[in-house]
């Protein structure tokens, strides 16, 4: 049997990944697996926000805030390309005192130490871009700032740092059994591809399986204890564009919901979120009619441009893996993490967090362990980079126009997708590229072969699925024709590249 490892990760989700990025850069052998593809759970199904929580200071939950807005221009630091500001229309309806949302916002802006981000101002809906866009009852919003993340990117981009780091990333295997003998974890993992099973120890077990953390106790270590998560359902939908401008809209739906409303890609909006609890199958998470009918419906009492569920052209739906702290609604359960440290046994489970805090939540895992691993590095990851991430939030455009100077015959927006999605690894992906010819076979909406080749060597992807929804996100625009081709090559190459 091999070595025994230092730290085992169950689960590819931010949490998992965060971790593993982590551990390895103090200098810790580090092995995670997915039983599924990386990101393909509750963090790729976020409402896409890096942000402080502005409605849990009605819940005089200001710790968490604060953690959180501490946060925002640590992570626009370390990923510039895939995390960017984003300001926010906050239209005063009247159901609290405009004083009192005034010092909600000025706790909001000063609370975490803000320093990138501009500060809240005052916008009048009655002229200019904001004009003829939400009901004439609105006539003024507070316009504040927080940041807008790829997801599913930030989970590939911490597992690429591991991997660099020296970390073994294993997407679609899944842990069968973990059985703690003679002072280790012996454990068994199943290649979903291949069928084959591969035994390995490890020091510490962290269980960062988010929504199936309870199931990885009953099911993997065989214990049987009451559960620790509440599984907590959000879902969004996506229509056409509703309006032109690229500020987003925070709304006040019924039951103290906070609804948003974010330009997606371009050409659509984003609206979400919803919170009910959830007790089925979590290999079949999807959004109900009466959530899609909720969301039509807020966002038809704010906008003029009406949308009904026939205007829906895309949907998502996630579990979140509340701590079960017996809150009476799945609103008012806690965002915040929980760690969960056996001592004795060197086991660890990850509950809750959000992905704003992933960073945070890495460091205390590992701030944990120091008595175990009393020679691994100190805490590292607040002034470090993602890959592709190591220029300045400042110099974007800089680079972007550098890109483009490199490679004058892609287009603009090609370009644009690119440094969005792989920072200064564009020119890694675009390495010996003359001409357009030379990017390969043409999958249509800018997916060219090379591409596909780049994310298959070197981020996992493993199928259409993989590539289109959480790679590049442009699943929405493919038809099925497009798709089968995409997993036509993956069918061909399989075996051939490495």
């Amino acid at each position: 049997m091999a070595e025994i490892q230092d730290i085992f990760i169950i689960g590819g989700g931010i949490n998992g990944t965060g971790i593993a990025a982590d551990a390895a850069g103090r200098g810790l052998s580090v092995i995670l697996c997915e039983q599924n593809d990386l990101s393909s759970g509750t963090s790729s199904a976020s409402t896409k926000l890096v942000h402080g929580g502005l409605r849990y200071l009605e819940h005089y939950k200001f710790k968490l805030v604060r953690k959180a807005l501490r946060e925002r221009e640590i992570l626009l630091k370390k990923a510039p390309h895939i995390i960017k500001p984003i300001r926010f229309l906050l239209p005063h309806n009247g159901m609290r005192p405009e004083w009192f949302v005034r010092l909600g916002l000025f706790i909001y802006d000063h609370l975490g130490g803000r320093k990138i981000l501009p500060p809240t101002k005052t916008r009048s809906l009655k002229k200019g871009i904001y004009a003829g866009i939400l009901e004439k009852t609105y006539h003024k919003a507070f316009e504040y700032s927080d940041c807008w993340v790829d997801d599913s990117r930030l989970v590939i981009l911490n597992a690429c740092s591991a991997r660099d780091s020296g970390a073994e990333i294993l997407p679609k295997h899944k842990c069968i059994s973990a059985i703690r003998k003679n002072g280790s974890w012996e454990i068994i993992l199943k290649n979903r591809s291949s069928g084959e099973n591969r035994t390995l120890k490890a020091k510490v077990l962290i269980n960062a399986a988010g929504p199936w953390l309870d199931k990885v106790i009953s099911n993997v270590l065989d214990q049987h204890k009451p559960s620790l998560v509440r599984l907590v359902k959000g879902s969004h939908i996506i229509v056409n564009k509703l309006y032109n401008h690229d500020r987003s809209y925070v709304f006040q739906g019924n039951k103290g919901r906070i609804i948003f409303a974010i330009p997606y890609q371009e050409n659509f909006t984003l609206i979400g979120t919803t919170d009910q609890d959830f007790k089925g199958d979590l290999s079949n998470v999807h959004i109900d009619n009466s959530e899609v009918e909720y969301l039509c419906n807020v966002s038809n009492e704010y906008f003029k441009n009406k949308i009904s569920t026939k205007d829906v052209i895309g949907q998502y739906a996630g579990v979140r893996p509340l701590y079960d702290d017996g809150a009476s609604t799945a609103q008012e359960a806690t965002r915040d993490f929980v760690l969960k440290y056996d001592k004795d046994n060197l086991f660890l489970n990850i509950i809750g967090g959000k992905i704003t805090t992933y960073r945070v939540l890495a460091e205390k895992t590992l701030n944990h362990l120091t008595d175990i691993f009393p020679k691994m590095k100190n805490n590292w990851t607040v002034d470090s980079t993602l890959p592709g991430g190591n220029f300045s939030f400042d110099d974007f455009d800089f680079n972007l126009n550098k890109l483009s100077h490199d490679y004058p015959f892609i287009n603009e927006s090609l370009l644009r997708r690119y440094f969005e999605n792989y920072g200064t690894l564009s020119w890694v992906l675009l390495n010996n590229i003359n001409s357009i010819g030379d990017l390969g076979k043409d999958f249509g909406h800018g997916l060219y072969e090379k591409e596909v080749e780049y994310l298959f060597i070197n981020e996992w992807a493993k199928c259409a699925e993989d590539i289109l929804w959480r790679r590049t996100k442009l699943g929405l625009h493919m038809n099925t024709q497009q798709i089968e081709n995409i997993d036509g090559w993956f069918t061909e190459k399989n075996g051939v590249l490495n």
